[in-house]
C-alpha cells in the first residue's frame, strides 16, 4: 500500500531544515528499508510565493499566484512510503515527526497521510 504524508506548518521559517534534520531523516529511511518498507519519493516545497493556485468555480478559472496570505499552514514537504498498513504509515510518520521536535526546536506542524489510488499494486514485503 503506498501513503503520502503532507506535512503542513506556517512559512514563517525561511532556508533549508538544519543538517541534523536531514540526517536524522536519512537515517529513518535506513530504518524503513531495513523494516521491509520503502520511501519511494520525498521532497519540500519551496514558499507559496514562488507558487500559484488555479481555481475552478461557476464554470470560471481564476489564476492567483502567490503567496497565499490566507492559508494558515501550507504543505511544505511530502513523503511516499510504500507500507503494509496504515498503521506503518502513521508509525513512520510519527517517528518523522519526532525527528523534527528534536532537530528544529519550536517548530509546529502536523503531518497528513493519505492512501494513493492504485490498481493492482502489491503492497511492500517484509525483509524477513
Amino acid at each position: 500500500m503506498r501513503f503520502i504524508s503532507m506535512v503542513k506548518s506556517t512559512e514563517s521559517r525561511s532556508g533549508p531544515p538544519p543538517k541534523a534534520l536531514m540526517e536524522a531523516m536519512d537515517q529513518l529511511v535506513k530504518d524503513a528499508a531495513k523494516a521491509g518498507c520503502v520511501m519511494v519519493e520525498a521532497g519540500g516545497l519551496l514558499p507559496t510565493s514562488n507558487g500559484a493556485r488555479i481555481r475552478l468555480s461557476g464554470g470560471k478559472l481564476t489564476i492567483m499566484d502567490g503567496p497565499f496570505t490566507e492559508a494558515k499552514e501550507v504543505v511544505g514537504g511530502y513523503a511516499i512510503f510504500d507500507v503494509k498498513s496504515k498503521a506503518d504509515m502513521i508509525e513512520w510518520t510519527s517517528r518523522f515527526m519526532d525527528l523534527h521536535k528534536e532537530h528544529m526546536a519550536g517548530w509546529e506542524g502536523e503531518a497528513e497521510i493519505r492512501q494513493l489510488a492504485e490498481m493492482g499494486a502489491e503492497p511492500c514485503r517484509s525483509a524477513e
